[in-house]
């Protein structure tokens, strides 16, 4: 859960900002990374704690490389406001596959606030990431873009040296909230083969988000 919080276009002076909560339900088998630690030194623990989950039959060595790996990603995950932060791997059709889920939350600029969802679809087109669509969620109006981009692992964590490029395919789902900010829930994978399974999983995790108001009631977004 996530509390998205920004200014409401309609307060008047001296009123509160908006407060909404927003939740939705993983499908079993993710592992989360922590986001939510004080200081690097417990950033580290956490992550440890996480490579033996994941790697419980890999060595001690094995299991500090891919807690650095992780670690080297925050900086990227923090700077795109990224709250929640999830991947699972699983084998599909004999091959090893895995996929990222991410949550986040942004601000809207002004002139998308009297037609949100319209105005996000069409700043995504203008970017050219993907086949954009707008729908509706159960909490409201949502907009999707499906595509795929490039991605690089940086050189410092690659056994050649060198930074290493890779393709990844992508669902995003950006929903505009009343307080002026929108949440954005995307999946990743690098693995073609796993595409079909994980696009659909993540279709669940868009029907399962709900809005709540600073009290706990549900709320629907209006359009």
């Amino acid at each position: 859960m996530v509390a998205a919080k920004g200014t409401t276009p309609q307060a008047g002076p001296g009123e509160e900002d908006e407060l909404i909560r927003v939740r939705w339900v993983m499908p079993e088998g993710f592992f989360e990374l922590p986001m939510e630690a004080d200081t690097i030194e417990e950033l580290a623990d956490q992550m440890m704690d996480l490579s033996r989950r994941v790697l419980p039959e890999g060595s001690a060595d094995m299991q500090l490389e891919w807690a650095i790996m992780c670690m080297a990603s925050y900086d990227m995950l923090y700077e795109a406001g990224v709250q929640y932060s999830a991947f699972v791997m699983t084998e599909v059709d004999e091959t090893r596959c895995t996929a990222h889920v991410n949550v986040s939350l942004i601000d809207l600029v002004d002139d998308a606030l009297d037609r949100p969802a319209a105005a996000i679809a069409a700043a995504l087109r203008a970017l050219e990431l993907g086949e954009v669509q707008e729908f509706r969620l159960p909490c409201g109006p949502a907009v999707s873009c499906v595509g795929t981009r490039q991605a690089v692992v940086d050189k410092s964590i690659t056994p050649s040296g060198v930074d290493e490029p890779f393709w990844t395919s992508f669902i995003q789902v950006q929903v505009p909230l009343s307080n002026g900010t929108a949440v954005v829930l995307e999946m990743s994978t690098p693995t073609p083969e796993g595409w079909e399974v994980f696009s659909q999983m993540f279709a669940g995790v868009a029907k399962s988000l709900r809005l709540y108001d600073e009290v706990g009631r549900p709320v629907v977004m209006a359009g």
